[in-house]
């Protein structure tokens, strides 16, 4: 997504990353039957994933990760989004506060295309995936506006970099 506005100060939410420690979190991690499977596990060690969800956090957390293929990606984007085709991320939201209760669906063939058509490494988009889906687990939507997009993107930004990971965008 290219914008031209300029970022908004620093959310609050930012602050948490230098001060504060990070919440907790229970995660669930799945994966289905995937195509390439022991590719995308070794991208995907539980304490790598746990850490790139809990830096996106504000909240304590219950969080289910779950690695598809394209047919239960297309098939869950159809139902709930009415939209025909598998998609990178799917964030179901149940509980923002106090807690966060979610369940984020990554779609493996999807990530694994973006990852190279972008020249990122399969771990490096995942890790954006999770942060973006954590995010949308706690409401920030970049879909509503212009606004609310470049806030979200410069979350996702500030969180990569605090992980020593690469700018996403």
């Amino acid at each position: 997504m290219t914008h031209n506005a300029q970022p908004p100060a620093v959310p609050l939410h930012a602050n948490k990353l230098k001060n504060m420690a990070l919440p907790t979190l229970d995660l669930t991690l799945q994966f289905g039957d995937i195509p390439y499977a022991a590719r995308h596990k070794a991208a995907l060690p539980r304490a790598f994933v746990t850490r790139c969800i809990r830096s996106a956090l504000a909240h304590d957390a219950e969080i289910t990760v779950r690695i598809v293929d394209a047919e239960e990606g297309q098939s869950l984007n159809r139902s709930y989004r009415k939209k025909d085709y598998a998609t990178n991320v799917l964030t179901f939201d149940y509980m923002q506060s106090p807690m966060v209760m979610a369940d984020l669906v990554l779609c493996a063939p999807v990530v694994a295309r973006e990852a190279k058509e972008q020249g990122k490494s399969l771990q490096e988009h995942y890790a954006h995936l999770l942060i973006h889906g954590a995010l949308h687990a706690q409401g920030y939507d970049h879909e509503t506006s212009e606004k609310d997009a470049i806030e979200m993107e410069t979350l996702e930004m500030l969180i990569m970099a605090s992980l020593g990971l690469a700018c996403p965008y």
